[in-house]
């Protein structure tokens, strides 16, 4: 393209200057021929009042030679005999013209001009005082008619030259203009069908190429969030495994001795290691988005009492008391139903996983008017470092953990504007906490609704 910009330039420019330079070379050409013969005319006009009052040889000798023409020996004067025939004329300087071209002025008094040898001459015809007509010659070489001419050619060369250098030096900038975007994107393109998920084109160029440039990132950051998104689905799905891979766990292992106990046990471990090894593959992709649309949500107090029912009876089982609390009426939120039972479960099965036998927890729900608190606790031995626990794929150093379980809540939060903070519950142990916004409110925006929601709530749970 850019060297198709250059050729499309030159020819333009071509035409132009061949189209304005021909011609006005050929003016040119013209005006100096005009000149050389206008400034012979001015010569010649300047004998003829010498002419009109004497035809001897010694005044004409001395007019002629007062004159540049004259002295440089280029004038003649052909003056006829006064009586006899023509023969007997008198003729003053070194004449060139033809007879015949003499003849033709005398007999019809009109300025011509004939070509001799190495230039023209101009017959300039005047009138005498007896009636008889005189012819003045004035003699032009070819130099004096192409004076300038050659100097004049060159330098409109020089410039049709300069236009079409000009034009080339343009049109290869605009080019380079084009074809450098045009060749970042197709570079940008080539590089992510290789994979190369980070490849993004500049901004620049033409406003076509821009918006080809801003299509073509808009299309990557698609890609990459859907290639996320699928990532993320597997480590997730595969996270949600654990929850009957715990209870399989629990079960196993009142079973008691004997093969098949070990067997089934054995059984368990390796199936829990595989889904382990899966969610640890799993590439880090940003979030994907939970929240439910304006129409869509769930009612968390529902949700709350179905996944209780299912924990309370594997909590039986090993001895822990399972306290719940304000699920008494419905609570809308905007998370899907899927998402928020998810959340549930991962914290549900940290406790269940990570603390003993006969330990206590509870869920609670509060509800305020900008956002709903779910609170779950334990009174197990805490997490160490909190704000470790929450970065996605870090398991806070617990034996066992992929670290996604915290993530998959903090994500079904931030999806409605809140968030999720860990610190120390009433219990003793570990209280983590999902600020579930109800219109796009965050915790930060103040202390005030925190209060509100405190005095809403059951009771007052500790800041972290």
């Amino acid at each position: 393209m850019r060297w198709a910009l250059v050729k499309v330039a030159v020819a333009v420019t071509v035409m132009v200057v061949v189209a304005f330079a021909v011609p006005l070379g050929l003016v040119i050409k013209e005006m100096a021929r005009d000149r050389a013969f206008s400034n012979a005319e001015r010569q010649a006009a300047a004998i003829a009042p010498t002419l009109s009052i004497t035809t001897d040889r010694e005044p004409l000798e001395r007019a002629i030679a007062s004159t540049n023409a004259g002295a440089d020996g280029r004038m003649a004067v052909h003056v006829p005999a006064a009586t006899g025939p023509e023969t007997g004329r008198l003729d003053i300087g070194r004449g060139r013209a033809a007879e015949k071209d003499l003849r033709t002025v005398q007999r019809i008094p009109r300025a011509a001009m004939a070509e001799v040898a190495g230039g023209s001459v101009l017959l300039q015809p005047t009138a005498l005082g007896s009636g008889q007509i005189a012819v003045v010659e004035i003699y032009v070489p070819q130099n004096e008619v192409s004076k300038g001419v050659t100097t004049a050619w060159l330098v409109l060369a020089g410039v049709g030259f300069a236009l079409i250098v000009g034009s080339v030096a343009v049109a290869d900038r605009l080019g380079v203009r084009m074809v450098e975007p045009a060749q970042r994107l197709a570079g940008a393109a080539h590089a992510l069908g290789e994979g190369k998920l980070g490849a993004r084109v500049p901004e620049e160029g033409p406003a076509e190429l821009r918006s080809a440039a801003v299509a073509f990132n808009s299309m990557a950051d698609q890609v990459v969030g859907l290639l996320a998104n699928e990532r993320e689905l597997a480590a997730d799905l595969s996270h949600r495994l654990r929850t009957p891979l715990t209870v399989l766990r629990l079960n196993a292992a009142s079973l008691g001795e004997g093969p098949a106990a070990d067997q089934t046990r054995a059984a368990v471990a390796q199936l829990e290691r595989e889904v382990d090894t899966i969610i640890r593959t799993a590439r880090e992709a940003k979030p994907q988005t939970v929240a439910a649309g304006p129409a869509g949500g769930c009612d968390v107090s529902e949700v709350v009492r179905e996944r209780m029912d299912f924990w309370s009876a594997l909590a039986e089982d090993e001895g822990r008391t399972a306290r719940v609390a304000g699920i008494g009426r419905p609570v809308r939120i905007p998370v899907v139903r899927a998402e928020l039972a998810a959340a549930l479960d991962a914290l549900l099965g940290n406790v269940f996983r990570h603390t003993p036998e006969g330990t206590a927890f509870s869920v609670d729900v509060h509800n305020g008017e900008d956002a709903v608190i779910v609170l779950v606790s334990d009174a197990g031995s805490g997490i160490a470092d909190p704000k470790a626990a929450l970065a996605r794929g870090n398991s806070g150093g617990r034996e066992g953990s992929t670290g996604l379980g915290l993530d998959i809540v903090r994500r079904v939060a931030e999806s409605t504007g809140g968030d999720v903070r860990i610190g120390r519950s009433v219990l003793g142990g570990t209280e983590v906490r999902i600020w579930i916004g109800l219109d796009g409110w965050r915790p930060t925006d103040g202390p005030r609704r925190g209060h509100r929601l405190r005095r809403r709530g059951r009771r007052a749970s500790p800041d972290l």
